[in-house]
């Protein structure tokens, strides 16, 4: 018993002294922290009741659209410009388009396809477009995207378009071509590769790789890297960087090329950061729908055309845009399935066909043209 009363002030002075190394918080850091609080209880009574403006306003729409890609640029776009930082624009923009994805699925939650497994950059699309509360509809095709959306059980899809090294991506061309669908919005993601192996090659080192797996664009954007670095290694395109990343996962000797989120995904270790060849390598994604949009102050038209096959032919189908002043920010052939040495050109052009000038000049260009499809008006990439 005496020991035990012997040892309790052992134990006090101990607590003492530790209590003691606490630092205290200064007077006006408390004093910020109780401002900061102060914000963030307005700002969860400003964010309830813009919901609650934003429900009413659904209600009124009835059976409308949820997601009104115009209305949502317009709303970007004017913070953007109100914008006095030191917030950058960047972060702004998909804080709002957070905000705006949490009212939306109060309304009713979107479903919007992509290119699968989860952990591509077609996800990450999808959740710098619509944010993180849609529901995510992974597909293993670009075929199965359209399809779903088309079919209705997805509202909207992305897909790759175009990337700023490797060129356009055919598959989404021709189903573009063929869909139903209208474009209905855009986005630009930079795109960074990293090389990563399983945890079965982990710690071996770029000599242990024998095979990488990547989607063939992503091999090609990191071909001069890989020549460089790997020129032993075997080179095996799949349908995509996340597939690669599943597929390295229980391979000894392999690698895949993906992004980060696909490392963290499924549990490798990356091996090499931005291994892609040219530092501003970014993907061009379209979201398609089946509601034309309304203009939203700077927009984008995109048509697919055929010339008739003659001197001159295109040069004449391109006129009216000079004639009328509207500016062309992408033509891109493609062999036609009609026929050998037959093209069909898909043209981007700034604007919308509500405004006169570039509705003129859509309609002197149909005129002229042996065949037309609008793939459709859509707001163009903000950031």
């Amino acid at each position: 018993m005496s020991a035990s009363r012997g040892e309790r002030p052992a134990e006090t002075g101990t607590v003492a002294a530790a209590a003691a190394t606490v630092p205290e918080v200064p007077v006006a850091l408390l004093a910020l922290r109780g401002r900061v609080d102060a914000i963030d209880t307005q700002l969860l009574g400003l964010l309830n009741e813009r919901a609650r403006i934003a429900g009413e306003i659904g209600h009124l729409k009835g059976t409308g659209p949820v997601y009104r890609p115009d209305r949502e640029a317009q709303v970007l776009d004017r913070l953007a410009a109100a914008n006095p930082g030191p917030l950058p624009s960047g972060s702004l923009r998909q804080i709002f388009i957070e905000v705006m994805g949490a009212c939306r699925a109060i309304e009713a939650p979107l479903a919007v396809a992509y290119l699968g497994p989860a952990g591509t950059y077609s996800e990450e699309a999808v959740v710098r477009q619509f944010g993180t509360l849609v529901e995510r509809r992974a597909c293993a095709t670009f075929d199965e995207v359209f399809r779903e959306v088309e079919a209705g059980s997805a509202h909207y899809g992305v897909v790759p378009v175009e990337n700023s090294t490797e060129g356009a991506v055919g598959r989404t061309l021709d189903l573009l071509l063929a869909t139903p669908l209208a474009v209905t919005g855009e986005l630009l993601l930079p795109i960074h590769h990293c090389l990563m192996v399983g945890p079965g090659s982990a710690g071996a080192g770029d000599e242990a790789v024998q095979v990488v797996y990547s989607h063939s664009q992503s091999l090609g954007q990191c071909a001069r890297w890989l020549a460089r670095h790997l020129p032993g290694a075997r080179l095996v395109p799949v349908v995509s960087n996340a597939e690669a990343a599943r597929l390295a996962v229980a391979e000894p000797g392999a690698a895949a090329i993906a992004g980060r989120a696909a490392a963290e995904r499924y549990g490798l270790q990356v091996l090499h950061e931005n291994i892609e060849d040219e530092p501003q390598n970014t993907t061009r994604f379209l979201v398609i729908g089946r509601e034309e949009v309304a203009a939203s102050g700077r927009d984008k038209v995109s048509l697919v055309l055929a010339a008739k096959n003659q001197p001159g032919a295109v040069h004449a189908l391109l006129e009216p845009l000079a004639t009328n002043g509207v500016s062309m920010t992408r033509f891109e052939s493609r062999p036609a399935r009609t026929g050998r040495w037959e093209y069909m050109f898909f043209v981007d052009l700034e604007g919308h066909p509500s405004q006169p000038h570039v509705a003129r000049a859509l309609a002197e260009i149909e005129a002229r043209a042996t065949f037309v499809k609008r793939l459709g008006a859509y707001p163009a990439a903000r950031g």
